[in-house]
């Protein structure tokens, strides 16, 4: 079990977290909420590749309201993700065939992160940015296998 996601960390990230990441974890659970950024901003410019990184910065500044730097977060994840997968760093030029989207790894985290940068631009009020992401999760897992449709569903609400 991932103490960062409650689900195996192989089904996000392809692999076990590392021991230092975990440590991390740890220690930011008991630092002031104003120093846990700070801290892992740090853990993220000194191991950019570290996906897991990423995806706590991404969800601790959405879960706060600091939606840019959640889109901050939620890009540099998109782009080490890519670059560990060998996708395009454009996300709008890569295609189904570009990566196995269905195992877990790299491109599956890559695919994960894209449905955050849709759901964070809608938070933002980005209607046409999360829209064009949708429309890419789509192409790319036509089974919504992720759940885009839960973010369509929520460009149609906010619509109505």
């Amino acid at each position: 079990m991932n103490l960062l996601t409650g689900v195996a960390s192989t089904q996000l990230f392809g692999g076990e977290v590392s021991p230092a990441v975990l440590h991390l974890v740890e220690k930011a659970r008991h630092t002031p909420r104003e120093q846990v950024a700070a801290m892992l901003w740090a853990a993220a410019l000194g191991s950019p590749q570290s996906l897991p990184l990423y995806y706590l910065l991404y969800k601790l500044h959405a879960g706060l309201g600091e939606l840019e730097d959640a889109l901050q977060a939620a890009r540099k994840g998109l782009e080490a993700a890519a670059q560990a997968a060998a996708l395009a760093p454009d996300w709008r030029a890569v295609q189904r065939g570009d990566a196995d989207f269905d195992q877990p790894g790299p491109a599956r985290f890559w695919l994960f992160t894209l449905k955050a940068l849709a759901f964070i631009e809608l938070r933002r009020g980005q209607r046409q940015a999360a829209q064009a992401l949708v429309a890419q999760l789509r192409q790319l897992d036509p089974a919504d296998t992720l759940g885009a449709s839960v973010i369509e569903a929520l460009l149609r609400e906010s619509q109505a």
